[in-house]
């Protein structure tokens, strides 16, 4: 069953931050994620204010998507987005077809 990873982030600092997204696709796509929304337009229509940027990553699996999180690949590339951005991020197992 798919699952997703669900990404908001503010970013403080864009040229530091920029660090982290030259490296962080590489474990996405070591894992198999695929972006389906990546930036791009969005509103708040109910909650907590709009984010800078929201993310949505597909993984083949729930296991999948929390290995990617875990492994050093992910790791080492989180410490640049770490002093840089804020993000809230979700792992959801997708629904049975």
């Amino acid at each position: 069953m798919k699952a997703y990873w669900i990404a908001h982030v503010d970013i403080t600092d864009p040229d530091h931050y920029s660090q982290y997204t030259q490296r962080a696709p590489k474990a996405f796509t070591e894992y198999g994620g695929r972006f389906l929304a990546r930036g791009g337009r969005s509103e708040s229509l109910e909650g907590r204010a709009t984010p800078q940027r929201s993310v949505v990553i597909e993984f083949d699996s729930y296991e999948q998507a929390v290995a990617c999180y875990r492994s050093d690949l992910y790791q080492e590339a989180k410490r640049y987005r770490e002093e840089w951005a804020k993000a809230d991020i979700i792992i959801v197992e997708g629904m049975a077809p």
